[in-house]
């Protein structure tokens, strides 16, 4: 496993750290697949009750490292997936960006720096954003002659809606941490020297939650997106049942008789 990306688990949070500060942490192939290796051993482990996502240095992201993708023999576009499909085929279903979009548990994106290109779309498929004041969103896509490769055509416009996304993605404008805060992108924007304790308390907050639950109401958040709401009822039902059942449940309820704080086993 590359050293690029780092891992641990504490007091019930994942933290992955994108490590290569030298280069603003931009993404190389095997830093792909390490990304996605972390992310689902994180969304396996019975101790990891809340994802950060952040980055080493100045940066949070700037993108794919191009320079290092040039000298592939593909030219760099089949290290954007992290599986081994044939030549000329991508093999997305193991890419982070879609493997973040489909773990359980919740993913908190702490950017700490500049995120553009490959990196903004990390941060945009986390279920919400911390960034520190002195962070920076760039999403200048159209003046590099791409686009948005990785989720960012579909999470943008459901974020803030589709006309402003158009003029953000259409003007390839920089935000401000202040500018995307106003428009709903980040949730909160905190000084740089304060954001790793404002979310470490929010994530420790999120862990101290009925995990099994937790991960419930996000695949039913999730489902809600392309289900009516008679749909989504009925499936959020089936997903109550069996919760019904859970030690954390009959917890969750002590604890609130007994007016004292739970603690949750997830099970």
């Amino acid at each position: 496993m590359t050293d690029e990306v780092l891992y641990q688990v504490a007091d019930g949070v994942a933290t992955i750290t994108l490590n290569a500060p030298e280069r603003m942490n931009t993404i190389s192939g095997t830093m792909l697949a390490a990304i996605s290796e972390r992310l689902i051993e994180a969304d396996r482990d019975a101790q990891a009750r809340c994802i950060v996502l952040t980055g080493s240095g100045r940066a949070f992201c700037a993108g794919l490292d191009l320079q290092a993708q040039s000298k592939t023999e593909s030219g760099g576009l089949g290290n954007l997936s992290t599986g081994s499909g044939a030549p000329g085929e991508l093999e997305m279903r193991t890419a982070p960006p879609n493997v973040l979009h489909n773990v359980d548990t919740p993913t908190i994106a702490v950017v700490n720096g500049g995120a553009a290109g490959y990196g903004l779309d990390l941060a945009l498929g986390c279920d919400f954003r911390i960034a520190a004041d002195s962070a920076k969103l760039n999403t200048g896509f159209a003046k590099r002659g791409i686009l948005p490769e990785s989720g960012g055509t579909w999470l943008l416009p459901r974020m803030i809606g589709y006309a402003k996304a158009a003029e953000i993605a259409f003007r390839g404008k920089t935000l401000t941490a202040a500018e995307a805060l106003e428009l709903g992108i980040v949730n909160h924007v905190v000084p740089a020297g304060e954001l790793a304790e404002f979310a470490g308390g929010i994530a420790a907050e999120i862990a101290a939650n009925a995990p099994l639950a937790v991960r419930a109401i996000k695949r039913m958040m999730r489902a809600a997106e392309t289900e009516t709401f008679e749909q989504n009822v009925h499936h959020v039902y089936l997903q109550l049942l069996p919760l019904l059942g859970t030690e954390d449940f009959k917890e969750g309820v002590a604890a609130f008789l007994q007016k004292r704080d739970p603690e949750f086993k997830g099970r």
